[in-house]
């Protein structure tokens, strides 16, 4: 069987082609000297198949490590198929720009449900327990100052992915490092003043909702859009 390779940059024709079990294929080119190529050097082309049970395995072995990294992506901020709920609050910062109906605005673009929406003053109890996990941190007692420092707007979101999905329409912590197009991104400037709190998880979502929700202050219908949005 007649192939063709590239050796060196010049192509060659071969009158026949050979693969042993070590993978090793020898090419006779026209009017050259018999060349030898092992494949070890092309493991990583798509151009070549080959039958090798051991090619087969360190390809396997090289895809398995990879896929094992844990720094690939955070598990919790991957995108879920299922319908979820997330709370969502602008800020006394937000409110007071003004920015309420801009951030709404957006979640509905995107396609979710709300479900629950009220502005309330926060009492410093209800903060301490929302942010108990900060509770360490040295910026702790000002952040509490900040969140009851006038009112909120909470909001409960449902939809596909949602908790995901508003994070990244949501953006960066830190406003600087939040990329345009988001909501911190286009409308904040500093981490003690970044607008809005999404959930970061489907666990806390559920937590914080209950936090923030009394039991019947959360609506459940049916938006007629919703064909347009699922399948």
């Amino acid at each position: 069987m007649e192939g063709v390779a590239v050796l060196g940059g010049a192509p060659c024709v071969s009158s026949s082609t050979e693969a042993n079990g070590y993978g090793v294929l020898s090419y006779a080119p026209k009017n050259h000297n018999l060349r030898t190529l092992r494949l070890s050097s092309f493991t990583h082309s798509p151009l070549l198949l080959s039958s090798s049970p051991l090619l087969h395995a360190n390809l396997r072995s090289k895809k398995n490590k990879h896929k094992h990294n844990p720094h690939i992506f955070l598990p919790h901020l991957v995108a879920s198929l299922e319908v979820e709920e997330t709370y969502i609050m602008v800020k006394p910062d937000g409110v007071q720009r003004g920015l309420v109906g801009e951030i709404i605005s957006r979640f509905e673009k995107k396609g979710f449900k709300l479900t629950g929406l009220k502005l309330f003053q926060c009492p410093k109890e209800l903060a301490e327990e929302h942010y108990k996990d900060l509770s360490a941190k040295p910026f702790f007692p000002k952040l509490i100052d900040y969140i009851t420092s006038g009112p909120v707007v909470c909001m409960a979101w449902e939809g596909v992915g949602v908790v995901a999905s508003a994070r990244k329409l949501i953006g960066a912590t830190n406003p600087l490092q939040a990329e345009p197009g988001t909501i911190r991104g286009d409308l904040a400037v500093q981490t003690g003043r970044n607008v809005v709190h999404g959930s970061d998880s489907p666990e806390n979502g559920k937590r914080e909702l209950a936090l923030w929700f009394k039991e019947g202050e959360l609506c459940q219908w049916t938006p007629a859009q919703a064909p347009w949005l699922w399948e």
